[in-house]
């Protein structure tokens, strides 16, 4: 990966990169820049402004050659079948891989868990009105050799309309100096290999929350597993609570732990609970979604039900040179046995191509019934 030589800065800011939103809007652009979109207009000019995607069949919406960057993403589907969010799934191939870079659910990708939907806003990510129908990424995605965008649908009709925008710049020869590979993957443990149900109701409230060590990491969710040399940028994080009782039922108390280039525990990135790696505290359940955190699902009475959560590392990315391991507790020394999945983000070289696992069957990725599941 190239180092950061002072000589690129002026580079970076003629291209309008690596500036704050504002700042950057006075800044002259490059006039070798152009902006350029692929969207699902209705090229016979009329107004069927949407592609079909048939069922069972990945179709491709974007095939862009050349060198650039992908600014800014928006989809919407309109549908009464359940769950749409994790029937559909994302998948972008950068620069001639034929492995992928991208690829999760379309609501997870864009930040809503469950195959549900609701209105949300944060820095790099949204869901807007009519109930979170209108889906839309502003991470920015360099590509040097072409990149494909495709989606597969895997809903129960034979084919779904979708309508999308990808705004993106064009160069005409290379990008400038340092600017990283952006990748996206979702993750599911269902449930959690903790405690039964048995072993949670023999134990008092305090021995569940706070007895045991966790001295390893070991048993924790992996929110995210990669090589290489990059930046992890944040992730969303999905829960469902699978205990159904009328004691106390906070789903959280797990300690994030980060894992860089191999360390060993305790990571020097360690922290104190679930809550409060979302920048939230004390077992929130009331609903907020800040730039770059936030609770976009609080779950149910006594923390039944189902959570939403992101924290996004917009000023504070986690650099790693060889290896990257984020994980979290799921309960304090990993004893709840909850529904997790998750959907990370990262930026790594172009030397890094990540063996990203394929995605599970449109069966299991459905949300888990609500309730215990033993």
């Amino acid at each position: 990966m190239p180092h950061f030589n002072p000589d690129n800065l002026s580079s970076l800011v003629r291209h309008g990169v690596g500036l704050s939103p504002l700042r950057g809007l006075a800044v002259a652009r490059s006039e070798i820049v152009r902006r350029k979109r692929i969207s699902s207009y209705d090229v016979t000019g009329g107004n069927e402004d949407f592609t079909w995607l048939p069922k069972g069949e990945w179709t491709t919406l974007a095939e862009i050659k050349g060198t650039g960057i992908i600014n800014h993403i928006w989809m919407t589907y309109n549908s009464k079948e359940k769950y749409m969010g994790r029937k559909l799934v994302l998948r972008i191939l950068w620069d001639g891989d034929d492995k992928p870079g991208v690829i999760a659910p379309i609501g997870d990708f864009f930040g809503l868990g469950h195959g549900l939907r609701t209105n949300y806003s944060c820095a790099v990510l949204s869901a807007s009105p009519q109930d979170g129908k209108g889906l839309n990424c502003w991470f920015p995605m360099p590509f040097r050799d072409g990149v494909k965008i495709q989606v597969l649908n895997e809903m129960e009709k034979e084919k779904q309309s979708l309508y999308f925008y990808i705004d993106y710049e064009e160069y005409p020869d290379s990008l400038p100096d340092g600017l990283l590979t952006f990748h996206a993957h979702w993750r599911r443990e269902n449930p959690c290999d903790g405690w039964t149900r048995e072993q949670m109701e023999a134990v008092s409230v305090g021995e569940l929350m706070s007895g045991g060590v966790n001295t390893t990491g070991d048993g924790n969710y992996v929110i995210l597993d990669a090589k290489g040399r990059g930046h992890y940028v944040g992730c969303n994080l999905h829960v469902t609570n699978l205990r159904d009782t009328r004691s106390w039922n906070w789903w959280g108390e797990g300690d994030d732990m980060i894992f860089v280039d191999g360390e060993a525990w305790p990571p020097d990135i360690h922290g104190t609970g679930s809550e409060d790696y979302f920048n939230t505290a004390f077992c929130p359940q009331q609903e907020v979604r800040e730039p770059y955190h936030g609770l976009v699902l609080g779950g149910d009475a006594n923390w039944s039900g189902r959570i939403s959560a992101y924290r996004y590392h917009v000023e504070d990315p986690v650099p790693f040179r060889e290896s990257i391991r984020v994980t979290i507790e799921h309960g304090h020394d990993n004893r709840r046995s909850d529904d997790y999945s998750s959907t990370a983000y990262w930026y790594s070289d172009a030397t890094s191509h990540p063996e990203l696992p394929d995605l599970p069957d449109v069966s299991s990725r459905l949300p888990a019934k609500l309730g215990w599941t033993d």
